[in-house]
């Protein structure tokens, strides 16, 4: 730049004064790599199922996580919050449990979907519970991001139902161990 001035992107950043940045960190860092978990199942049921009939539906499904995992990055940047140390993990696993779900067929794939954007909405509905006890109009960007992407996983949620989740081999069993790991990846992640 002419004249020794500095690029910066100021919009890229909101104002920290204020806000509870503890808890701002811990649910930016959570989402973050839950989207990204989120991208990679997705990844591993395409690249199993991708060609199949419900091809087209767990694409759309990723489309919308893509643009979930695009927005936390942003926030990331714009709230100052280091990503958790574990998204090379949660790279793998991610893709392992969305390959391993398609490997069951369709209804094993979606059984996945079921489990994993139920705990995800849940997870969101106690982030808005968080954000609206400390301040809703401080944290009202973040409250309207939040809400959106909990109703997007709630429409999976009940897309994987259609679409013959419930019907999977050992349904509640996989539907169980599929939550358990979620609880344990949100709790990890907000913490490391």
């Amino acid at each position: 730049p002419a004249g020794g001035a500095s690029l910066r992107l100021c919009s890229t950043r909101v104002t920290l004064e204020g806000i509870n940045k503890p808890v701002i960190d811990r649910i930016i860092r959570v989402d973050h790599a839950g989207e990204y978990g989120a991208n990679r199942i997705y990844a591993g049921q395409m690249a199993i199922l991708g060609r199949s009939s419900v091809g087209p539906i767990i694409q759309q499904m990723w489309n919308q996580e893509k643009d979930h995992l695009k927005k936390f990055n942003e926030l990331m940047v714009a709230y100052r919050v280091r990503p958790t140390v574990l998204l090379p993990f949660w790279n793998v696993a991610g893709f392992v449990l969305g390959a391993g779900s398609a490997l069951l067929g369709k209804k094993g794939a979606m059984a996945c979907t079921v489990a994993v954007e139920e705990s995800i909405s849940d997870h969101y509905n106690s982030q808005i519970r968080t954000l609206m006890e400390e301040d809703p109009e401080k944290y009202k960007e973040l409250l309207q991001i939040i809400k959106q992407f909990r109703d997007d996983e709630r429409e999976h949620h009940d897309i994987g139902l259609e679409h013959d989740a419930e019907a999977a081999p050992a349904y509640s069993v996989l539907k169980t161990a599929i939550q358990l790991g979620c609880k344990a990846a949100i709790f990890l992640s907000e913490r490391i």
